[in-house]
């Protein structure tokens, strides 16, 4: 039987910090077992902001090879890095010239981010959702794994494919585009801010002490968490909106203890936050160390490094091919093949 196939990708902008680990990496990597999956660094996605390029160019391969420390078997799974695939900007034009103007300016992210750009929104911020929506559909993706503030491009993604693209150039028996399912990402998939318990946390940021990288050191992870807002009340406790600090640092530590939700709470309902605090940087160092160890493992061996993106854009280059070609004939596309 034919695995089902998931596709999932990250922006090589910033440091990768817990939120993308606990929320969404560490996911992919139980969904390798069970799933034929497909994890791209988006490199295309990160120039809709002005971008330093030797920072792109390093964050690309820092961000493969935190996948791989994060437990991304290149055995089990194909990395690849987004504007390798030339497949990846074709089928974007292409169905940029199918989706509707108006589909797009109704995009929650864009209107949220032109705001704080100003007049400098490129049109490759409004467009991003329809190249996401390429990257998705060019690899047949049954499953896409989302968060709530994804919801919204997987919705374009399915829109454009099943509206646009089979009922106008396929047919019910035999569409062009495989039209993917969301795949909520289970419980805790949602990491707040350190600095604040209602804000999601983000490496666009600029408080640096709101989240904790991967690649942060103990002695900064240490400070860190002294610094995280918390409350005047004595134990922590899942589920009160009046306490979201509480709520956000249980989570936390009730994934990198190992305790799990129930162990935690009760370990942790008449703890103060004196005591708790240093048994949650206890195990937050403890948890990366072995990502770190691995990370820099892959970071001093550069061609080890090459060798499994080389062999994520091969197999990637294939399926995002016949997609493509399977697209092209269908809207007309002169071929010699």
């Amino acid at each position: 039987m034919n695995q089902k196939r998931v596709l999932s990708g990250v922006q090589p902008t910033g440091d990768v910090h817990i939120g993308n680990w606990l929320g969404a990496i560490r996911n992919w990597v139980e969904l390798q077992e069970n799933y034929e999956t497909f994890v791209c660094v988006v490199d295309l996605h990160a120039i809709t902001t002005p971008h330093n390029p030797k920072c792109l160019y390093e964050n690309s391969l820092s961000t493969a090879a935190l996948y791989i420390a994060c437990g991304m078997n290149p055995d089990k799974c194909s990395i690849f890095i987004q504007s390798q695939i030339t497949a990846h900007s074709e089928l974007c034009w292409i169905l940029n010239c199918l989706t509707p103007l108006n589909w797009m300016e109704r995009m929650i992210q864009f209107k949220e981010k032109s705001i704080k750009q100003g007049d400098n929104v490129s049109i490759g911020l409004l467009d991003y959702p329809v190249l996401m929506a390429a990257d998705i559909l060019l690899y047949d993706a049954d499953l896409v794994p989302v968060g709530e503030d994804q919801k919204q491009h997987l919705e374009l993604a399915r829109d454009i494919a099943s509206q646009r693209v089979n009922s106008k150039f396929g047919t019910k028996e035999s569409p062009i585009l495989k039209v993917p399912n969301p795949m909520i990402l289970k419980e805790c998939s949602k990491i707040m801010s350190l600095t604040d318990g209602t804000k999601k946390m983000s490496k666009s940021d600029p408080n640096e002490n709101s989240r904790i990288t991967l690649l942060d050191s103990p002695d900064l992870i240490t400070k860190k968490i002294k610094r995280a807002k918390t409350d005047s009340e004595l134990g922590l406790e899942f589920g009160n909106q009046l306490r979201p600090e509480a709520d956000n640092l249980l989570t936390i530590y009730s994934i990198i203890s190992g305790l799990g939700r129930e162990k935690a709470a009760e370990y942790c309902k008449g703890m103060g936050w004196g005591k708790f605090k240093p048994e949650f940087t206890d195990a937050m160092i403890n948890t990366l160390k072995p990502i770190q160890v691995k990370y820099n493992e892959l970071m001093n061996d550069k061609g080890e490094l090459n060798r499994v993106l080389n062999k994520g854009k091969t197999t990637a280059q294939e399926v995002s091919q016949l997609t493509l070609n399977r697209v092209k004939k269908a809207l007309g596309f002169y071929s010699t093949l």
